[in-house]
Order: structure tokens, then C-alpha cells, then sequence
């Protein structure tokens, strides 16, 4: 156990954690040159195009100092803000973390809130610079921001480069020597902690664990504490570029087991895996539930694809433990769930993937957080869809998420930064300067103005060097109403949405506006109208497609044309009646993407 050592890299966004992974890869000889490629790890072709980790990801090295050989339990984790949850998990099976910070960019919002949770776990962190071969690094100044958060000594921050490979040799020493062995009781009874599980159409759910106390032999009867069901350890092993079978896990290693298991309700990450007979009494503590930020509707398109999309979202849940969802009904839409996501790079994800593993085409509608409502009754409603809203008459007040946002940007973009916070509600809690040209900005803010596109804003007014990152305060009350899109008098209920009293008229106007060049023309004109309760306030008309009645009158009377065209009205009217309006799904998404 001595010899073991577990570690997580944790790091902003594009600081190059993937690429120094593949550099260590390589120099313990792990990944032979004919499997070495970029991003080693990122198994998904969706992180492969775009460039991020979306699921962390554990591969067991080999590494030899001083004659000595170790063994290194590597976790890469995601950067964005959307993945925390990922990193939470990763940090609770590790003793130590490399905290990369890109030396031309410098400390960042995720790289502070994740070295807070690795300290909340006490960590032991080891301080790297990356990408020390660029022309533009300004090493000295990152080193003080360094020293700054984490207080440790000039000496300890390793310089390296993921690209170049300079500096791994240092890295890899200072896992071995300043990394803590995995504590434990190995003649105690057994405990793993289970970190992530994957579905396999083949062999079931593999669930990857680590072995607190005690071990594990191969067919072995474990028993799963949150769910109390038993299995056959099937098979066990460690995880190599390929899952490697071993016949026995001692403590402090890091593998998986596969027993056959079918159902995905069976395996709940933070779990504890125990023997049968002689094992634990008491659950591994410490492990957080996931908090939901988000929440949109996901559908099928076809109604019959319902039962395939749950059972689709269940696989897809094992490997990604951050989504959650519940079944619920739209009058438009049909069937289908109410999902929960971290944020809207995390939909856009679950999205993509639904499509692409599983073939599933979706309807998201339109996303919304969670409001309290408090009736005139005194009683307490937690409404996550506008449709759940009660009659504004038995309303008494609705109260809104709110979140604590820590903003950190180059100085010259504060003016523009602040601008877009007081647009989104925001109110200033506290500014300080980091350094002479960064400074960090600290908000309350409400949840649902950040949903939407506020991150990707806040991108483009910075060039690129703001960082974000919030965690939830707590709810507020808030003059909110609900915003209803009617289609020929009829509501869209997939549409409507809860939205500040402020807002309310623009977003109803121009929700009108983009509809109306997405509807496709029928036989009769389409009435798009923006309702608050009884009050229309925007509308806009879909002009029906017309054949030209009056082309067979050449001269005479116009009573002859009116006569043609009142017939031609009166054949509309009635088409009216009858008709219905399908909205294509790019419409639902259009509204998204207002901006």
C-alpha cells in the first residue's frame, strides 16, 4: 500500500490538463506510440471535437524511482463549470491533485473553486505551471498569483509544459514524494467507495470503485449498502488503457468490478460495496448529492419512442451521475421528462449524446430553475415548469433562486462586465483588485438570468479572459409572471415560461417575431400572440398561403372580384376551424437562442 499513490488533476478550463495526462501516459510507458494520440483519455468522439473533458477519467500507471516501483492512480477531470460535479467525485477518491494553471492566463474562477473542494477534501495539492513554451508566458507574475492563493514556497511550483513535455520528470517525482499513501485498515472489513459506473451492452453496469479498507477477491459476495442488494464479484481488475483483470484489490487501489447487474437504479455513485458476510456496518461519509441548476423538458419526437428514451436516460445517468429526471406530460408535446442539468453546456451535451448513443431524437423546451410558490393558504409549492404554476389568484408571493457569481477579468473589461451584471439583475457585493490588472467581482445574482446565455456573453465582452464560476445562496422573492405563447388562440405550453415583470413585454415580442419566420405558411393566417394571463401583448400573423382567385376576370366589375374573394375568405374561415399548427422543433429551439 506504501507504494500506491491516488491523485486527480484539477484545473480552469483549457489550462491543458488533458495534454500533460498524455505526456505522463507516455513517459511511464503506459500508452505504447502506437495508441498515443491527443487527448489519450477523452474517449468521446463529442470531447474529441470539441476540445473539453466532459467525464473524468481514471488509468492506473506504472513509474519507477530510485529502484523502487510505484503504482499511480491518475483521475483527468473537466474544466467547465457545468462538469463540478465530475470533479467532486474524482477528488473524493484521490489523496493529492495537480493544480495546473496555464502560465499565460493565470489563476482563473474554476481553478480557485476546485482547489476548494480538493483543500475540503484535504488534499495535498502540488502547484504546476503549464505551458511554459509559449512566447506570450509571464511565469514570474503567475507564480506570485500562486503563491498568493495557496501560500506554498517559490520552490515548489514545478514548471512544465504538456506540449514539449518539459517538467513531467519533476511532476512525477513530487507525486511520489510529496503525495501521501492511501491510509487504511487492510485486515479490516471491506469498504469501496464507488466514483462512477459506465454501462456496457454486454457485460451490464461496471462500477469503478476504491478500496477504502479490507479487499476484494474475485467471486467474492459484496453487497451494495444504498440499495442492499448482493451479487457475485464476477469480475474484478484495474483500469489500464483497457480494463485489466486481477484476482484481488487490496487497500488503496483503484479498479472495477463487473457482477453482472442489468438495472441502472441498482448502482448509486457515493456508494459503499461491503461483503456479505463480515463486512462494514456504516456507509462511506462525505459524499454530496448533486443540486440540480437547470431545469428543461426533454420529449421525443415520436410518442411511441417514449419507453426507449427512458430507458436511454438511464444509461445515460450511470455515466453522467449530474443528470437527474423525472416523467411528466405536456399537452403539446406529449410525454416525456423532466430533466435536471448543471448548467446550458450540460443540456447541450445530454443532448448531443441522447442523439448520437442512443439515436434518440429530442424536444427540449425552453430551460427554467425552480421557484417556490406560496399560496394565500400559507402552503409552499415547488413549481419547475410554468405549466405547475396555480391561478395568479391564489398566489401570494414567488420566490426565486439566487446564486453567489465570482467573476474574475482583466481590469479593462470591468466596465462592460458590470454593465452586463446590472442588466441580469445583478447586484454588486464586492470588488478586489488580485493583482494590478485582474480583478475579481463578486455578485448576487438571480439563478435564472444566468441560465440562458450569460456565460457566453460574459466570454465574448472579456475576449475570452473572464472566468465565472457561482454556487446557490438560497431563495428570494421576486416579481415573476408567467409568459404564455398562443398559436390561433390556442397555448403552447412547451413555450410558455416564468419571467421577470421587467422582461416580460421584450422577451414576449421578439418570441413572437422569431416565430413568425419559422412557422411555415398554411391555408389560413396564424394569429402568434404573447399573453400575460388575459392581456395580449405582442402578436404577429402568419399570412396564409393564397391562390389567386381574381386571375380569370380580365375588366368588368369589381363586385365580380369581391364576390371571388369573399367565397375564397369564407373557405379560409372554415380551413381555420379545422386546422391545427405543428411547430417544428427548430422553432422550440430558436427560442432558446434568442439572441
Amino acid at each position: 500500500m506504501k507504494n500506491i499513490r491516488n491523485f486527480c488533476i484539477i484545473a480552469h478550463i483549457d489550462h491543458g490538463k488533458s495534454t500533460l495526462a498524455d505526456r505522463l501516459l507516455e513517459y511511464t510507458a503506459t500508452v505504447s506510440e502506437r495508441q498515443a494520440q491527443a487527448q489519450v483519455l477523452d474517449d468521446m468522439e463529442l470531447e474529441r471535437e470539441r476540445g473539453i473533458t466532459i467525464k473524468s477519467h481514471a488509468i492506473q500507471m506504472d513509474y519507477e524511482l530510485n529502484g523502487e516501483k510505484y503504482v499511480l492512480n491518475l483521475i483527468d477531470t473537466p474544466g467547465h463549470v457545468d462538469f463540478s460535479y465530475e470533479v467532486s467525485r474524482s477528488i473524493a477518491a484521490c489523496e493529492g491533485a495537480l493544480l495546473i494553471v496555464d502560465s499565460t492566463q493565470g489563476i482563473q474562477a474554476q481553478t480557485i473553486s476546485n482547489l476548494y473542494q480538493a483543500i475540503e477534501h484535504d488534499l495535498h495539492i502540488i502547484p504546476v505551471m503549464n505551458k511554459m513554451d509559449l512566447p506570450n508566458a509571464m511565469p514570474d507574475e503567475v507564480e506570485d498569483q500562486i503563491i498568493d492563493l495557496i501560500g506554498c514556497d517559490r520552490e515548489e511550483i514545478i514548471r512544465a509544459s504538456g506540449k514539449t513535455g518539459e517538467g513531467v520528470h519533476d511532476i512525477l517525482s513530487a507525486i511520489v514524494d510529496r503525495i501521501p499513501a492511501p491510509q487504511g485498515d487492510e485486515k479490516g472489513p471491506l469498504q469501496c467507495l464507488i466514483f462512477d459506473s459506465v454501462f456496457n451492452s454486454f457485460r451490464g453496469i461496471i462500477a469503478y470503485f476504491k478500496v477504502v479498507n479490507g479487499e476484494v477477491h474475485k467471486g467474492d459476495l459484496v453487497k451494495f449498502m444504498a440499495t442492499g442488494k448482493e451479487y457475485d464479484a464476477d469480475e474484478i481488475g484495474v483500469l489500464r488503457l483497457d480494463m485489466e483483470p486481477r484476482k484481488v484489490l487490496r487497500t488503496g487501489d483503484v479498479g472495477y468490478i463487473i457482477s453482472g447487474i442489468k438495472t441502472s437504479k441498482e448502482v448509486k455513485v457515493g456508494d459503499t460495496i461491503t461483503h456479505v458476510k463480515g463486512g462494514c456496518d456504516k456507509r462511506i461519509e462525505g459524499f454530496e448529492e448533486v443540486k440540480p441548476m437547470v431545469f428543461a423538458g426533454v420529449y421525443p419526437i415520436e410518442s411511441d419512442d417514449y419507453e426507449d428514451l427512458r430507458a436511454s436516460m438511464e444509461k445515460l445517468q450511470l455515466n453522467d451521475a449530474s443528470l437527474t429526471f423525472e416523467p411528466e406530460s405536456s399537452a403539446a408535446l406529449g410525454f416525456g421528462f423532466r430533466c435536471g442539468f448543471l448548467g446550458m453546456l450540460h443540456l447541450e451535451i445530454i443532448q448531443e449524446r441522447l442523439d448520437r448513443e442512443f439515436d434518440m431524437n429530442v424536444i427540449t423546451t425552453v430551460p427554467n430553475v425552480p421557484y417556490n410558490v406560496y399560496t394565500k393558504k400559507g402552503e409552499l409549492l415547488e413549481v419547475h415548469n410554468p405549466s405547475g404554476l396555480p391561478e395568479p389568484t391564489v398566489i401570494d408571493r414567488i420566490e426565486e433562486p439566487y446564486i453567489h457569481a465570482q467573476i474574475i477579468t482583466k481590469s479593462e473589461f470591468i466596465g462592460q462586465v458590470m454593465t452586463l451584471c446590472l442588466a441580469k439583475r445583478g447586484e454588486l457585493q464586492k470588488q478586489h483588485y488580485l493583482t494590478a490588472d485582474r480583478v475579481e467581482l463578486n455578485y448576487s445574482m438571480p439563478l435564472a438570468e444566468i441560465v440562458f446565455d450569460f456565460y457566453d456573453k460574459l466570454k465574448s465582452i472579456s475576449k475570452g479572459y473572464a472566468s465565472f464560476d457561482y454556487y446557490a445562496t438560497g431563495f428570494k422573492p421576486a416579481k415573476l409572471i408567467k409568459l404564455d405563447i398562443l398559436l390561433n388562440g390556442e397555448s403552447v405550453d412547451a413555450l410558455s415560461t416564468l419571467i421577470h415583470f421587467d422582461n416580460a413585454y421584450t422577451l414576449g415580442r421578439r418570441m413572437c417575431e422569431k416565430l413568425r419566420e419559422l412557422i411555415p405558411r398554411q391555408q389560413f393566417d396564424i394569429a402568434i400572440q404573447a399573453a400575460i394571463g388575459a392581456k395580449i401583448i405582442a402578436r404577429e400573423t402568419v399570412k396564409a398561403v393564397r391562390k389567386d382567385v381574381t386571375a380569370k376576370c380580365y375588366g368588368g366589375d369589381i363586385s365580380r372580384k369581391r364576390k371571388l374573394l369573399e367565397k375564397q375568405k369564407k373557405g379560409k374561415k372554415r380551413m381555420k376551424q379545422v386546422g391545427n399548427v405543428e411547430v417544428p422543433q427548430k422553432a422550440f429551439l430558436a427560442v432558446l437562442k434568442l439572441d
